[in-house]
């Protein structure tokens, strides 16, 4: 009998269990790493939100990186959209967290689908991450602010800039665990 394969038919128990764990990393996080932005970027007149996407999206492509399949980063857009719907948790738009958390998940797995034989390198996590929290800063700013197009560009900016050091950061993590002989 056929048996039709689904998008979890090729993630083992253990990878979506990192796949959860990540998940709920990056949701917990949003919550401390968004006030202590927004210190800084507030009197500045500064996005917050898109400078701190580089430190909460970076989960994403820790999970990507870990588990090493492609799919992983929706699993964990999905996944914390899901956890942002369910408990009301900062970040939460509502029914449109579906779009705004797996768009980017999906945007990492394009960039690490680039990837030669899985070997990823400090360019995947970096571009995975900044093209990831600009994506999302994107479809925030169509979904509820609409500011103009130099404001945009300027939050699209920092956007890119927070998402290239919160990749070099998971690249780091990353390298640290591989040092330690953890591959998972």
């Amino acid at each position: 009998m056929y048996k039709k394969k689904t998008l979890l038919y090729n993630f083992s128990v253990f990878n979506l269990t990192i796949i959860a764990i990540v998940s709920a990393l990056g949701v917990a996080t949003k919550p401390i790493v968004v006030p202590l932005v927004h210190i800084i970027t507030g009197p500045l007149f500064i996005p917050g939100g898109a400078i701190a996407g580089g430190f909460y999206m970076l989960w994403i492509v820790i999970g990507a990186g870990l588990v090493k399949k492609f799919g992983t980063g929706l699993l964990i857009g999905i996944v914390q959209a899901i956890l942002v719907i369910a408990t009301g948790a900062m970040g939460s738009h509502g029914i449109m967290s579906i779009v705004s958390y797996t768009l980017p998940g999906f945007c990492v797995d394009l960039v690490f689908m680039l990837a030669k034989n899985k070997n990823y390198n400090i360019l995947h996590y970096v571009f995975g991450c900044m093209f990831a929290n600009i994506l999302g800063t994107f479809i925030s700013n169509i979904m509820f602010f609409r500011l103009p197009g130099l404001a945009v560009m300027i939050m699209l900016s920092s956007a890119a800039f927070s998402g290239a050091v919160g990749g070099i950061i998971a690249s780091s993590i990353i390298n640290s665990l591989e040092k330690m002989n953890i591959n998972i």
